[in-house]
């Protein structure tokens, strides 16, 4: 979907999802996930798991099971407590939130991540200072890939669709960000592939933030910076 152009003197933001993208969770959530399907009685593969992460926890359920349940949530949530401590931010995301703010860009965090999740990143990142937004699962309805996460990260900063940016690592969150009007980079640092980021509708790609932002005045994030 072709952009508008930016709003002349308009405030405009870079949405940053989190896991995945800025920290380097995907593969202790397979872990967490996988054993809470077991423990209790379901059989779901490492390959499918990795693929759904990205979506709300009850979402995943569902679209694993075709049906909810409650205890697999649960059991998740109660696995992934302990791992959570081994996350860290990938190469660079300092850097890069910093340089964005400093270039005038509001930045916000979008994550579906819980209340534990979110104070847990805030810290390893520690980037509050030049952060404007923090917006989580408990902020809306419905999950990722719906758009409604990302709508209300341009609502805390109060910035229109075609001044803002969204960077995430799953095809959830580029048909997210284009459902709200929002052009989207993938990275690859959350183990979803190029060109699969490319047919949901990335505008770019890159493999991590490190790399996004040693190219970020030519990355649609310059577009907003120009």
């Amino acid at each position: 979907m072709t952009q508008p152009a930016p709003g002349v003197n308009a405030p405009r933001a870079l949405v940053l999802d989190v896991d995945g993208t800025l920290l380097d969770t995907v593969y202790l959530h397979v872990i967490a996930w996988w054993e809470a399907f077991q423990e209790c009685g379901h059989d779901v593969s490492g390959v499918d798991l990795h693929r759904a992460i990205g979506r709300g926890s009850d979402d995943l359920v569902e679209t694993l099971l075709g049906r909810p349940d409650a205890r697999v949530v649960e059991g998740h949530a109660r696995n992934w407590a302990p791992l959570r401590d081994r996350c860290r931010p990938f190469h660079a995301v300092p850097e890069l939130i910093r340089t964005c703010a400093g270039r005038g860009l509001q930045v916000v965090y979008c994550t579906s991540g819980d209340a534990a999740d979110v104070q847990d990143f805030r810290a390893k990142i520690g980037c509050d200072d030049v952060v404007a937004a923090v917006v989580s699962s408990s902020d809306v309805e419905r999950s990722k890939p719906a758009p409604d996460i990302v709508v209300a990260a341009l609502e805390a900063v109060g910035v229109a669709p075609q001044d803002a940016v969204m960077v995430g690592d799953t095809v959830y969150d580029v048909r997210a960000a284009g459902a709200a009007g929002v052009a989207c980079i993938g990275v690859l640092c959350g183990g979803i592939g190029e060109l699969e980021l490319e047919e949901a509708g990335a505008a770019a790609v890159y493999g991590n933030p490190a790399q996004l932002l040693q190219d970020l005045d030519a990355s649609p994030v310059g577009r907003l910076l120009r």
